[in-house]
Protein backbone atom coordinates (compact mmCIF):
# COMPACT_ATOMS: atom_id res chain seq x y z
CA UNK A 1 0.00 0.00 0.00
CA UNK A 2 1.12 3.64 -0.31
CA UNK A 3 2.20 3.75 3.01
CA UNK A 4 5.08 1.92 2.57
CA UNK A 5 8.60 2.87 0.94
CA UNK A 6 9.81 1.74 -2.54
CA UNK A 7 12.17 -0.70 -0.85
CA UNK A 8 9.67 -2.14 1.29
CA UNK A 9 7.20 -2.52 -1.59
CA UNK A 10 9.73 -4.25 -3.47
CA UNK A 11 10.39 -6.56 -0.62
CA UNK A 12 6.97 -7.93 -0.20
CA UNK A 13 6.45 -8.31 -4.27
CA UNK A 14 9.08 -10.56 -4.41
CA UNK A 15 7.99 -12.55 -1.21
CA UNK A 16 4.75 -12.97 -3.01
CA UNK A 17 6.51 -13.44 -6.74
CA UNK A 18 8.74 -16.18 -4.96
CA UNK A 19 5.60 -18.08 -3.72
CA UNK A 20 6.71 -17.58 -0.13
CA UNK A 21 3.33 -16.35 0.61
CA UNK A 22 -0.33 -17.27 0.86
CA UNK A 23 -2.10 -14.28 1.48
CA UNK A 24 -1.94 -10.86 0.05
CA UNK A 25 -3.41 -7.96 2.30
CA UNK A 26 -3.46 -4.58 0.72
CA UNK A 27 -5.19 -1.21 -0.91
CA UNK A 28 -6.12 -0.90 -4.61
CA UNK A 29 -3.24 -1.81 -5.95
CA UNK A 30 -2.59 -5.17 -3.89
CA UNK A 31 -4.86 -6.69 -7.04
CA UNK A 32 -2.07 -7.29 -9.44
CA UNK A 33 -0.34 -9.13 -7.13
CA UNK A 34 2.42 -11.63 -9.11
CA UNK A 35 0.81 -14.74 -7.45
CA UNK A 36 0.48 -17.52 -10.77
CA UNK A 37 -2.47 -19.35 -9.06
CA UNK A 38 -5.25 -17.44 -7.58
CA UNK A 39 -7.92 -19.05 -5.69
CA UNK A 40 -10.38 -16.30 -3.81
CA UNK A 41 -10.09 -12.64 -3.79
CA UNK A 42 -12.56 -10.54 -1.61
CA UNK A 43 -13.11 -7.16 -1.66
CA UNK A 44 -14.04 -5.46 1.26
CA UNK A 45 -16.24 -2.40 1.14
CA UNK A 46 -16.56 -3.21 -2.27
CA UNK A 47 -18.91 0.00 -2.50
CA UNK A 48 -15.67 2.63 -1.40
CA UNK A 49 -14.94 5.03 -4.56
CA UNK A 50 -10.91 4.64 -3.64
CA UNK A 51 -11.07 1.20 -5.42
CA UNK A 52 -11.18 3.64 -8.32
CA UNK A 53 -7.52 4.76 -9.23
CA UNK A 54 -8.37 8.52 -10.77
CA UNK A 55 -5.06 9.29 -12.22
CA UNK A 56 -2.72 7.80 -15.06
CA UNK A 57 -3.68 4.05 -15.50
CA UNK A 58 -7.41 4.35 -14.44
CA UNK A 59 -8.57 1.38 -12.86
CA UNK A 60 -11.38 0.04 -11.21
CA UNK A 61 -10.27 -3.06 -8.31
CA UNK A 62 -13.18 -4.30 -8.71
CA UNK A 63 -13.62 -4.82 -12.45
CA UNK A 64 -9.54 -5.58 -12.84
CA UNK A 65 -10.79 -8.50 -9.91
CA UNK A 66 -13.50 -10.14 -11.85
CA UNK A 67 -10.99 -10.07 -14.55
CA UNK A 68 -8.19 -12.14 -12.77
CA UNK A 69 -10.43 -14.40 -11.04
CA UNK A 70 -11.97 -15.50 -14.39
CA UNK A 71 -8.71 -16.15 -16.13
CA UNK A 72 -7.64 -18.27 -13.00
CA UNK A 73 -11.44 -19.58 -12.46
CA UNK A 74 -11.82 -18.53 -8.80
CA UNK A 75 -14.58 -16.98 -7.42
CA UNK A 76 -14.66 -13.08 -5.98
CA UNK A 77 -16.03 -12.01 -3.06
CA UNK A 78 -17.96 -8.63 -2.86
CA UNK A 79 -18.61 -7.55 0.67
CA UNK A 80 -20.27 -4.61 1.74
CA UNK A 81 -23.09 -3.27 4.29
CA UNK A 82 -24.08 -1.17 1.08
CA UNK A 83 -23.25 -2.45 -1.93
CA UNK A 84 -22.36 -0.16 -5.36
CA UNK A 85 -26.07 0.04 -6.91
CA UNK A 86 -24.32 -1.07 -10.05
CA UNK A 87 -22.67 -4.80 -7.81
CA UNK A 88 -26.43 -4.90 -6.19
CA UNK A 89 -28.48 -5.29 -9.69
CA UNK A 90 -26.67 -7.52 -11.35
CA UNK A 91 -27.20 -9.87 -7.53
CA UNK A 92 -30.52 -8.98 -8.25
CA UNK A 93 -30.38 -9.87 -11.85
CA UNK A 94 -28.79 -13.12 -10.98
CA UNK A 95 -25.58 -12.64 -12.48
CA UNK A 96 -23.86 -12.56 -9.23
CA UNK A 97 -24.28 -15.30 -6.26
CA UNK A 98 -26.73 -13.10 -3.25
CA UNK A 99 -25.28 -14.46 -0.25
CA UNK A 100 -26.74 -11.93 2.98
CA UNK A 101 -25.55 -11.60 6.39
CA UNK A 102 -28.76 -10.72 8.17
CA UNK A 103 -26.72 -10.52 12.11
CA UNK A 104 -24.50 -8.57 13.06
CA UNK A 105 -21.34 -9.55 14.63
CA UNK A 106 -21.33 -10.74 18.52
CA UNK A 107 -25.49 -10.76 17.33
CA UNK A 108 -25.11 -7.16 18.51
CA UNK A 109 -28.43 -5.04 17.78
CA UNK A 110 -27.97 -2.01 15.09
CA UNK A 111 -27.87 1.39 17.14
CA UNK A 112 -30.77 3.51 17.35
CA UNK A 113 -30.73 6.30 14.77
CA UNK A 114 -32.99 9.81 15.71
CA UNK A 115 -32.95 12.31 13.04
CA UNK A 116 -32.03 16.04 13.91
CA UNK A 117 -34.63 18.44 12.14
CA UNK A 118 -31.63 21.80 12.28
CA UNK A 119 -34.34 23.95 10.64
CA UNK A 120 -36.20 23.33 13.40
CA UNK A 121 -33.06 23.72 15.82
CA UNK A 122 -32.88 27.34 14.08
CA UNK A 123 -36.53 28.41 14.30
CA UNK A 124 -36.11 27.82 18.20
CA UNK A 125 -33.05 29.74 18.58
CA UNK A 126 -29.76 27.61 18.79
CA UNK A 127 -27.58 28.56 16.21
CA UNK A 128 -24.77 26.02 17.42
CA UNK A 129 -23.90 23.36 15.28
CA UNK A 130 -24.53 20.83 17.65
CA UNK A 131 -28.25 20.24 18.42
CA UNK A 132 -29.93 20.26 21.80
CA UNK A 133 -30.22 16.63 21.95
CA UNK A 134 -26.84 15.94 20.43
CA UNK A 135 -25.39 18.36 23.49
CA UNK A 136 -27.22 16.34 26.04
CA UNK A 137 -26.30 12.66 24.79
CA UNK A 138 -22.63 13.54 24.50
CA UNK A 139 -22.62 14.88 27.88
CA UNK A 140 -24.19 11.68 29.11
CA UNK A 141 -21.79 9.60 28.04
CA UNK A 142 -18.90 11.27 29.27
CA UNK A 143 -20.26 11.28 32.73
CA UNK A 144 -20.85 7.56 31.78
CA UNK A 145 -17.10 7.40 30.98
CA UNK A 146 -18.37 6.06 27.48
CA UNK A 147 -16.95 7.48 24.23
CA UNK A 148 -18.50 8.94 21.05
CA UNK A 149 -18.07 9.46 17.37
CA UNK A 150 -18.53 12.20 15.49
CA UNK A 151 -18.52 12.39 11.70
CA UNK A 152 -18.08 15.37 9.29
CA UNK A 153 -17.60 15.37 5.87
CA UNK A 154 -15.24 18.58 5.23
CA UNK A 155 -11.24 19.53 7.30
CA UNK A 156 -10.28 22.84 7.56
CA UNK A 157 -11.91 25.41 9.94
CA UNK A 158 -14.70 26.63 7.57
CA UNK A 159 -15.22 26.43 3.80
CA UNK A 160 -15.10 29.70 2.50
CA UNK A 161 -14.50 33.63 3.28
CA UNK A 162 -16.96 36.25 2.28
CA UNK A 163 -16.71 39.93 2.91
CA UNK A 164 -20.21 40.68 4.83
CA UNK A 165 -20.30 44.25 2.83
CA UNK A 166 -19.77 43.47 -0.57
CA UNK A 167 -20.09 39.59 -0.94
CA UNK A 168 -16.56 39.01 -2.51
CA UNK A 169 -15.57 35.49 -1.42
CA UNK A 170 -11.81 35.06 -1.54
CA UNK A 171 -11.24 32.71 -4.43
CA UNK A 172 -8.29 30.65 -5.96
CA UNK A 173 -6.19 32.93 -8.35
CA UNK A 174 -5.38 30.00 -10.45
CA UNK A 175 -8.85 27.85 -9.63
CA UNK A 176 -12.35 28.57 -9.88
CA UNK A 177 -12.88 27.43 -6.51
CA UNK A 178 -13.36 29.64 -2.94
CA UNK A 179 -10.21 29.16 -0.93
CA UNK A 180 -10.35 27.00 2.78
CA UNK A 181 -9.85 28.77 5.99
CA UNK A 182 -7.17 27.19 7.62
CA UNK A 183 -6.88 28.61 10.82
CA UNK A 184 -4.13 26.83 12.89
CA UNK A 185 -1.51 28.98 10.41
CA UNK A 186 -4.07 31.80 9.44
CA UNK A 187 -4.14 30.95 6.10
CA UNK A 188 -6.18 30.41 3.23
CA UNK A 189 -5.44 27.24 0.90
CA UNK A 190 -6.80 25.76 -2.05
CA UNK A 191 -7.24 21.83 -1.97
CA UNK A 192 -6.58 21.69 -6.21
CA UNK A 193 -3.78 23.47 -6.74
CA UNK A 194 -1.89 23.79 -3.07
CA UNK A 195 -2.17 27.84 -3.91
CA UNK A 196 -2.14 29.48 -0.51
CA UNK A 197 -2.05 33.08 0.82
CA UNK A 198 -2.20 34.52 4.60
CA UNK A 199 -5.98 35.52 5.81
CA UNK A 200 -6.30 39.25 4.42
CA UNK A 201 -8.10 41.97 7.50
CA UNK A 202 -10.07 43.60 4.82
CA UNK A 203 -11.81 42.59 1.51
CA UNK A 204 -9.34 43.07 -1.14
CA UNK A 205 -12.60 44.85 -3.21
CA UNK A 206 -14.49 47.10 -1.03
CA UNK A 207 -11.88 47.12 2.11
CA UNK A 208 -14.27 46.75 4.58
CA UNK A 209 -13.31 44.90 7.45
CA UNK A 210 -16.22 42.44 8.21
CA UNK A 211 -14.66 39.93 6.65
CA UNK A 212 -15.91 36.67 8.25
CA UNK A 213 -15.84 32.56 7.71
CA UNK A 214 -18.53 30.62 6.26
CA UNK A 215 -19.67 26.54 6.91
CA UNK A 216 -17.86 24.69 9.11
CA UNK A 217 -15.04 22.24 9.03
CA UNK A 218 -13.40 20.14 11.45
CA UNK A 219 -11.10 22.17 13.24
CA UNK A 220 -13.96 24.92 13.84
CA UNK A 221 -16.12 21.76 15.01
CA UNK A 222 -13.46 21.35 17.99
CA UNK A 223 -12.55 24.82 18.62
CA UNK A 224 -17.06 24.99 18.96
CA UNK A 225 -16.94 21.35 20.87
CA UNK A 226 -13.95 22.51 23.47
CA UNK A 227 -16.32 25.71 24.13
CA UNK A 228 -19.33 24.00 24.67
CA UNK A 229 -18.22 21.14 26.79
CA UNK A 230 -14.34 22.39 28.00
CA UNK A 231 -14.08 18.63 29.92
CA UNK A 232 -13.82 16.38 26.77
CA UNK A 233 -10.83 15.41 25.51
CA UNK A 234 -11.37 15.09 21.41
CA UNK A 235 -9.21 13.39 18.81
CA UNK A 236 -9.29 15.09 15.62
CA UNK A 237 -8.97 12.81 12.40
CA UNK A 238 -8.53 14.92 9.22
CA UNK A 239 -6.25 14.92 5.82
CA UNK A 240 -4.03 17.84 7.87
CA UNK A 241 -3.77 15.72 11.00
CA UNK A 242 -2.93 12.38 9.40
CA UNK A 243 -0.35 13.77 7.08
CA UNK A 244 2.70 12.41 8.82
CA UNK A 245 3.77 8.38 8.48
CA UNK A 246 2.05 6.32 11.17
CA UNK A 247 0.05 9.54 12.10
CA UNK A 248 -3.30 7.66 11.66
CA UNK A 249 -2.28 4.71 13.76
CA UNK A 250 -1.35 6.81 16.78
CA UNK A 251 -4.18 8.79 16.84
CA UNK A 252 -6.37 5.64 16.74
CA UNK A 253 -4.12 3.54 19.08
CA UNK A 254 -4.83 6.85 21.58
CA UNK A 255 -8.35 6.54 21.12
CA UNK A 256 -8.53 2.89 21.89
CA UNK A 257 -6.70 3.34 24.43
CA UNK A 258 -9.10 5.70 25.96
CA UNK A 259 -6.93 8.60 26.20
CA UNK A 260 -9.68 10.28 24.38
CA UNK A 261 -13.52 10.54 24.96
CA UNK A 262 -14.62 11.83 21.32
CA UNK A 263 -13.56 11.31 18.02
CA UNK A 264 -13.93 13.63 15.57
CA UNK A 265 -13.17 13.01 11.70
CA UNK A 266 -13.97 13.37 8.30
CA UNK A 267 -14.52 10.03 5.51
CA UNK A 268 -11.46 8.45 7.13
CA UNK A 269 -13.30 7.25 10.16
CA UNK A 270 -16.86 6.26 8.64
CA UNK A 271 -15.62 2.73 8.34
CA UNK A 272 -13.51 0.00 9.67
CA UNK A 273 -13.44 1.12 13.07
CA UNK A 274 -14.02 -0.94 16.12
CA UNK A 275 -14.09 0.27 19.65
CA UNK A 276 -16.58 -1.55 22.39
CA UNK A 277 -16.52 1.65 24.24
CA UNK A 278 -18.15 3.75 21.42
CA UNK A 279 -21.96 4.01 22.55
CA UNK A 280 -22.83 7.63 20.44
CA UNK A 281 -21.83 8.64 16.72
CA UNK A 282 -23.61 12.39 15.60
CA UNK A 283 -22.87 12.89 12.35
CA UNK A 284 -22.69 16.86 12.44
CA UNK A 285 -23.62 17.55 8.82
CA UNK A 286 -25.91 14.25 6.78
CA UNK A 287 -26.51 17.05 3.62
CA UNK A 288 -23.51 18.12 2.72
CA UNK A 289 -22.72 15.59 -0.03
CA UNK A 290 -26.78 15.58 -1.37
CA UNK A 291 -25.78 19.13 -2.88
CA UNK A 292 -23.36 18.44 -5.22
CA UNK A 293 -23.95 17.75 -8.97
CA UNK A 294 -23.16 14.35 -8.88
CA UNK A 295 -25.86 11.55 -9.38
CA UNK A 296 -24.37 9.02 -7.42
CA UNK A 297 -24.88 12.07 -4.57
CA UNK A 298 -28.27 9.99 -3.18
CA UNK A 299 -26.30 7.40 -2.91
CA UNK A 300 -22.93 8.36 -1.00
CA UNK A 301 -25.44 9.80 1.86
CA UNK A 302 -26.60 6.37 1.72
CA UNK A 303 -23.52 4.52 2.20
CA UNK A 304 -21.80 7.04 4.28
CA UNK A 305 -24.81 7.51 6.94
CA UNK A 306 -25.35 3.79 7.15
CA UNK A 307 -21.74 3.13 7.31
CA UNK A 308 -21.30 5.45 10.15
CA UNK A 309 -24.09 4.32 12.23
CA UNK A 310 -21.84 1.28 12.71
CA UNK A 311 -19.76 2.52 14.56
CA UNK A 312 -21.84 2.52 17.54
CA UNK A 313 -22.69 -0.50 19.73
CA UNK A 314 -20.29 -2.71 18.38
CA UNK A 315 -19.89 -4.99 21.56
CA UNK A 316 -21.78 -5.81 25.05
CA UNK A 317 -23.34 -1.75 25.21
CA UNK A 318 -25.86 -0.52 23.34
CA UNK A 319 -25.24 2.07 20.64
CA UNK A 320 -27.59 5.21 19.87
CA UNK A 321 -26.64 7.93 16.46
CA UNK A 322 -27.89 10.84 16.40
CA UNK A 323 -28.29 12.05 12.79
CA UNK A 324 -28.29 16.19 12.13
CA UNK A 325 -29.53 17.24 8.69
CA UNK A 326 -31.67 20.11 7.07
CA UNK A 327 -33.52 17.50 4.76
CA UNK A 328 -34.98 14.62 7.21
CA UNK A 329 -37.37 14.01 4.70
CA UNK A 330 -35.02 13.05 1.98
CA UNK A 331 -34.92 9.64 0.89
CA UNK A 332 -31.06 8.82 1.13
CA UNK A 333 -31.26 10.30 4.46
CA UNK A 334 -34.80 8.96 5.99
CA UNK A 335 -33.76 4.73 4.56
CA UNK A 336 -30.70 5.41 5.95
CA UNK A 337 -31.49 6.03 9.50
CA UNK A 338 -34.34 3.02 9.18
CA UNK A 339 -31.29 0.38 7.41
CA UNK A 340 -33.65 -0.04 4.76
CA UNK A 341 -31.19 -1.14 1.82
CA UNK A 342 -33.33 -2.64 0.04
CA UNK A 343 -35.95 0.34 -0.01
CA UNK A 344 -33.45 2.50 -1.05
CA UNK A 345 -32.08 0.89 -3.90
CA UNK A 346 -35.88 0.65 -5.70
CA UNK A 347 -36.20 4.05 -4.74
CA UNK A 348 -32.82 5.18 -6.47
CA UNK A 349 -32.92 2.69 -9.17
CA UNK A 350 -36.66 4.41 -10.40
CA UNK A 351 -34.65 7.75 -10.49
CA UNK A 352 -31.64 6.14 -12.57
CA UNK A 353 -33.82 4.15 -14.94
CA UNK A 354 -35.76 7.53 -15.65
CA UNK A 355 -32.77 9.82 -16.27
CA UNK A 356 -30.34 6.99 -18.26
CA UNK A 357 -27.75 6.33 -15.67
CA UNK A 358 -26.28 3.23 -14.87
CA UNK A 359 -26.80 0.43 -14.04
CA UNK A 360 -29.33 0.88 -16.90
CA UNK A 361 -26.58 2.91 -19.19
CA UNK A 362 -22.95 2.63 -18.86
CA UNK A 363 -20.66 6.17 -18.95
CA UNK A 364 -18.02 7.24 -20.74
CA UNK A 365 -16.58 11.11 -19.49
CA UNK A 366 -14.15 13.16 -21.77
CA UNK A 367 -12.77 15.90 -20.18
CA UNK A 368 -10.60 18.39 -22.09
CA UNK A 369 -8.08 20.91 -20.34
CA UNK A 370 -6.11 23.55 -21.60
CA UNK A 371 -4.81 26.91 -20.84
CA UNK A 372 -6.98 28.99 -23.58
CA UNK A 373 -10.91 28.38 -22.82
CA UNK A 374 -11.78 29.27 -26.87
CA UNK A 375 -9.26 26.29 -27.44
CA UNK A 376 -11.14 23.79 -24.71
CA UNK A 377 -14.61 24.54 -26.34
CA UNK A 378 -13.56 24.04 -30.03
CA UNK A 379 -12.20 20.57 -28.97
CA UNK A 380 -14.97 19.54 -26.84
CA UNK A 381 -17.64 20.39 -29.31
CA UNK A 382 -15.36 18.30 -32.57
CA UNK A 383 -15.54 15.53 -30.21
CA UNK A 384 -19.16 16.02 -29.57
CA UNK A 385 -19.46 16.12 -33.49
CA UNK A 386 -17.54 13.09 -34.38
CA UNK A 387 -19.07 10.89 -31.68
CA UNK A 388 -22.31 11.79 -32.40
CA UNK A 389 -21.79 10.63 -36.36
CA UNK A 390 -20.10 7.81 -35.62
CA UNK A 391 -22.14 6.07 -32.77
CA UNK A 392 -25.51 4.54 -32.96
CA UNK A 393 -28.67 6.33 -32.46
CA UNK A 394 -29.53 4.81 -29.14
CA UNK A 395 -26.71 6.70 -27.45
CA UNK A 396 -26.97 9.85 -25.84
CA UNK A 397 -23.58 12.54 -26.54
CA UNK A 398 -24.27 15.39 -23.98
CA UNK A 399 -22.46 18.31 -24.14
CA UNK A 400 -19.97 20.39 -24.28
CA UNK A 401 -20.41 21.79 -20.93
CA UNK A 402 -17.97 23.72 -19.04
CA UNK A 403 -16.70 21.07 -15.98
CA UNK A 404 -17.85 21.58 -12.01
CA UNK A 405 -14.77 22.85 -11.10
CA UNK A 406 -13.89 24.53 -14.66
CA UNK A 407 -10.53 26.08 -14.18
CA UNK A 408 -7.73 24.12 -12.24
CA UNK A 409 -4.65 25.56 -12.07
CA UNK A 410 -5.22 28.00 -14.68
CA UNK A 411 -6.18 25.40 -17.15
CA UNK A 412 -9.55 25.29 -18.33
CA UNK A 413 -12.17 22.40 -17.98
CA UNK A 414 -15.06 21.26 -20.22
CA UNK A 415 -16.64 17.92 -20.60
CA UNK A 416 -18.69 15.91 -22.90
CA UNK A 417 -20.13 12.69 -21.62
CA UNK A 418 -21.69 9.30 -23.82
CA UNK A 419 -24.30 7.69 -22.35
CA UNK A 420 -24.36 3.80 -24.12
CA UNK A 421 -25.54 0.39 -24.04
CA UNK A 422 -23.90 -1.27 -26.09
CA UNK A 423 -21.19 0.36 -28.54
CA UNK A 424 -18.44 -2.01 -29.28
CA UNK A 425 -16.52 0.21 -31.87
CA UNK A 426 -16.83 2.86 -29.01
CA UNK A 427 -12.63 2.29 -27.69
CA UNK A 428 -11.60 2.36 -31.46
CA UNK A 429 -13.06 5.60 -31.59
CA UNK A 430 -11.20 7.43 -28.92
CA UNK A 431 -8.17 5.89 -29.58
CA UNK A 432 -8.84 7.82 -33.22
CA UNK A 433 -9.72 11.05 -31.57
CA UNK A 434 -6.50 10.60 -29.38
CA UNK A 435 -4.46 10.32 -32.39
CA UNK A 436 -5.50 13.30 -33.88
CA UNK A 437 -4.93 15.32 -31.26
CA UNK A 438 -1.17 13.91 -30.37
CA UNK A 439 0.78 16.61 -31.26
CA UNK A 440 -0.86 18.82 -29.60
CA UNK A 441 -1.04 16.69 -26.45
CA UNK A 442 2.79 16.43 -26.69
CA UNK A 443 3.56 19.73 -26.10
CA UNK A 444 4.42 21.59 -23.62
CA UNK A 445 1.60 23.11 -21.65
CA UNK A 446 -0.31 21.38 -24.05
CA UNK A 447 -4.06 19.95 -24.58
CA UNK A 448 -5.11 17.23 -22.47
CA UNK A 449 -8.35 14.94 -23.37
CA UNK A 450 -8.87 12.59 -20.16
CA UNK A 451 -11.20 9.38 -21.41
CA UNK A 452 -12.89 8.02 -17.85
CA UNK A 453 -14.52 4.50 -19.11
CA UNK A 454 -16.19 4.27 -15.71
CA UNK A 455 -15.89 7.77 -14.20
CA UNK A 456 -16.67 8.33 -10.68
CA UNK A 457 -15.51 11.51 -10.34
CA UNK A 458 -17.69 13.57 -12.31
CA UNK A 459 -16.72 17.38 -10.73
Amino acid sequence: HSALSAGEKYDEWRKIQRKEVQVVVGARSAIFAPFSNIGIIIIDEEHENSYKQEDRTRYHARDVAIERASRHGSPVVLGSATPALETYARAAKGNYHLLTLSKRMNNAVMPEVELVDMREELHEGNRSMFSRVLKEKIEERLARREQVVLFLNRRGYSTFVMCRDCGHVMECPHCDIALTYHKNQNRLKCHYCSHEEPMPTECPECESKTIRYFGTGTQKVEEVLQQLIPEAEVIRMDVDTTRRKGAHEKLLQQFGDKKADILLGTQMIAKGLDFGNVTLVGVLAADALLNLPDFRASEKTFQLITQVSGRAGRHEKPGEVIIQTYTPEHYSVELASQYEYEQFFQEEMKLRKAFNYPPYYFLTLFTVSHPNELKVQEVTQKIVQFMRQKLSDQSMVLGPTPSALTRINNRYRYQCMVKYKKEPEQRKLVERILHYYEDEMKQENGLQIVVDFQPYQLM
